[in-house]
């Protein structure tokens, strides 16, 4: 099993598709304790949005506020939900 470093290794070298699949062994694994349980599923989100797929990134920094209101995925989450809200008049505007 990967370490919480290791997946933010991957993700910094834009690997996010083995930063996910280390993320989620660490989330199903038992015994993992709360606050690494919490960084597992805002690094997930990471490796979500690195692909893409926002929706589960959203899920998944959800999950990481639940186990750690005060951690970075509330950050990631809001910063996010803004990029999702932001309009600009003039592209609605021909």
């Amino acid at each position: 099993m990967k370490t919480i470093q290791e997946i933010k290794e991957m993700l910094s070298h834009s690997e996010g598709p083995q930063a996910l699949a280390a993320a989620n062994e660490i989330i199903e694994s038992a015994g993992t304790n709360r606050s690494t349980l919490a960084t597992a599923y805002y690094l997930r989100g990471n490796a979500y949005r690195q692909e893409g797929n926002v929706r589960m990134a959203l899920n998944s920094y959800l999950e990481a506020m639940e186990l750690d209101p005060d951690g970075p995925a509330a950050e990631a989450y809001r910063h996010l939900q803004e990029l999702l809200a932001y309009y600009h008049k003039d592209y609605y505007n021909p």
